[in-house]
């Protein structure tokens, strides 16, 4: 798994798309740290991580779109389904090396947060919080992307089609206000992305969080995982 992590990696910064995902993360955090924060004149950066789950549906996908798809198009996918190395840590090795870039945009929360402190008392522990509550939605969403690039060899399919899912996981909220039916109103709201993230950004952390978007991550990756395992034997 440590030599496609390392592949990957260095795809990303050797191609546009790092620079592209910590560019535009990195000014729209700013931009959203600068208006809910320092111009409040508050120490309170709940408003900036309620925004940042908007920005990560948006460019998420251009993570995730060339990981697998790319290989397919260059005809170099069967030379790594034939590689010594197990189809788990093929998939696992391209996941982790998206969540690591990913989290590299993250940790500039933390600047922002140092700056904060210069001027007032900071949370330090609702910080923490509110970067792992986005860096785990980023992980299970990374794992949505990675399945769908699995399923094709076109990347800007790939980055159409995971798009549109996480845009309907953030507005299944909206939708469940919809339906009349309370139990299926109810069912959409238990699968609420943003509902879970929301609560962790109002000081209300749970390990039942925790385990809901881990298990995406997992069920997802294990998606991917199959469509492997059908392709080398198809």
């Amino acid at each position: 798994m440590g030599a496609i992590y390392r592949r990957e990696i260095g795809a990303f910064f050797t191609s546009s798309i790092a620079y592209i995902f910590l560019a535009v993360f990195w000014i729209f955090s700013g931009y959203f740290f600068f208006s809910s924060s320092l111009v409040a004149a508050t120490t309170d950066m709940s408003g900036m991580f309620q925004s940042l789950f908007l920005i990560c549906v948006i460019l998420i996908p251009v993570l995730t779109m060339r990981l697998f798809s790319e290989e397919k198009k260059q005809k170099t996918e069967q030379g790594l389904l034939t590689a010594p190395v197990s189809l788990g840590e093929i998939v696992f090795g391209k996941y982790f090396a998206a969540v690591t870039l990913y989290a590299i945009g993250l940790c500039m929360t933390f600047v922002y947060a140092l700056i904060l402190s210069s001027y007032g008392v900071v949370e330090w522990g609702i910080v923490f919080s509110n970067f792992l509550a986005l860096l785990l939605v980023g992980m299970a969403f990374i794992a949505i992307g990675v399945f769908v690039s699995a399923l094709t060899e076109n990347q800007i399919a790939a980055f159409i089609l995971t798009f549109v899912i996480l845009m309907a996981l953030y507005l299944i909220d909206a939708a469940a206000g919809y339906v009349s039916n309370e139990l299926i109103a109810n069912i959409l709201k238990a699968f609420s992305f943003f509902s879970k993230y929301y609560e962790i950004t109002c000081g209300l952390f749970n390990v039942s969080t925790v385990v809901f978007y881990l298990s995406g991550a997992f069920i997802f990756n294990y998606l991917t995982i199959r469509v492997f395992e059908r392709r080398r034997w198809s």
